[in-house]
């Protein structure tokens, strides 16, 4: 079963519900063993983790790379999970984001399993899309030493290197208005309509105008808005979930302190995740830019990410964390779809980085030092 074909079946599981990711999550573990790769199921609340480890097991040092991919998806409607093939596009709710890397990081760990320098872990989640950011199980994962030397998730980036990531800021706010008859909304003071005044507040304040080295902007997006308890009354109360992806530069603290400068706003409760830095001139970076230059045309860029990722869950424990998928687009969207060639070049991309990795870390004067000291964040 190749690339292509395992992340058309990977597609059809709907993975936007727990049934769905139980049988999704049981078609990823059967495929591994049937390919003789020595699979682990872990359980986090519920839900199923796939982990695997190959590669130099029995050395008492080897460089250590992570592989993560996440099987869940955002819902969608059901013929979004029967996917469809236009030309070298592979149409379908997953297919960018991100059931098609995942497909060919499994065949990846397969052309890697009797690489006898490099361990490789691989680990496919069930929870990166999940709203509870509270509980994820990459960072109970890492937690409890799930470790490597370096880290690659495979979220979009058409197979360039995600090396910056924006942060996080969620924010749910309550705006106050004044309750009145609905005949007579002269008489109150509308919470949903100064709702929508206070978001547009939200857009112009001062750190939505900065930009930086990689990213033109942050972004700011309402993703949901409540408000209203009767038909024939004028909302007194309003609430906002506001997400908010802020620059590597800027810091979520001060954006906060903005937003709370707004008149009749008041922030209920928020939640933040750090931007993701690594250097560009890590070792483990630039073999993987090797990598990829032996499998695409041109070289590999640097780039940002708009989105987070679980990447940051091995970043705060001091591991260096990149984001590196296929070519695609419109993901979370109703025509999300990869390149069925990019898949293959992905694979390769990733054999090859483990294949060159012992001589670039070599060439850096390699070693665990190197590892720890180079090896880690800009």
């Amino acid at each position: 079963m190749d690339e292509r074909v395992l992340a058309e079946r990977l597609i059809t599981y709907d993975t936007s519900t727990l049934d769905g990711l139980k049988a999704g999550a049981g078609f990823v573990k059967g495929w591994l063993e049937s390919h003789e790769l020595p699979v682990r199921s872990h359980d986090h609340d519920g839900l199923p983790v796939v982990l695997v480890d190959v590669g130099a097991r029995n050395l008492p040092d080897p460089p250590t790379v992570v592989w993560h991919g996440h099987l869940d998806v955002v819902p969608a409607y059901a013929s979004q999970f029967e996917p469809r093939v236009e030309g070298d596009r592979l149409i379908g709710r997953g297919a960018y984001d991100m059931k098609g890397a995942l497909a060919a990081m499994m065949c990846a760990l397969k052309d890697v399993a009797d690489n006898p320098d490099v361990r490789v872990r691989f680990v496919c989640v069930p929870d990166e899309e999940s709203d509870d950011v509270s509980s994820r199980s990459v960072d109970a994962l890492v937690a409890s030493g799930y470790r490597g030397d370096f880290a690659i998730t495979g979220e979009p980036t058409d197979l360039h290197i995600g090396v910056q990531a924006k942060g996080v800021l969620a924010v749910r706010v309550a705006v106050h208005g004044v309750a009145a008859h609905g005949s007579t909304p002269w008489l109150g003071d509308n919470a949903i309509l100064k709702a929508h005044d206070a978001f547009r507040r939200i857009e112009t304040l001062p750190f939505s105008r900065e930009s930086s080295d990689l990213f033109d902007r942050p972004s700011i997006n309402l993703a949901r808005i409540e408000g209203g308890d009767a038909f024939n009354k004028v909302p007194d109360r309003c609430t906002m979930d506001v997400d908010i992806r802020f620059l590597p530069t800027q810091d979520a603290g001060d954006i906060l302190s903005q937003i709370r400068a707004i008149p009749d706003l008041e922030v209920l409760k928020c939640f933040t995740r750090a931007p993701a830095v690594v250097s560009r001139k890590n070792p483990f970076v630039r073999a993987l830019r090797d990598g990829i230059g032996r499998s695409i045309e041109g070289e590999a860029m640097s780039v940002g990410r708009d989105g987070a990722s679980d990447a940051i869950a091995f970043l705060n424990a001091g591991v260096p964390a990149v984001e590196f998928g296929p070519v695609g687009a419109g993901h979370h969207g109703p025509e999300e779809w990869v390149s069925i060639s990019s898949l293959r070049r992905y694979r390769r991309a990733l054999t090859d980085f483990v294949s060159l990795l012992p001589t670039w870390l070599e060439r850096e004067g390699g070693g665990p030092d190197l590892r720890a000291v180079e090896g880690g964040l800009a």
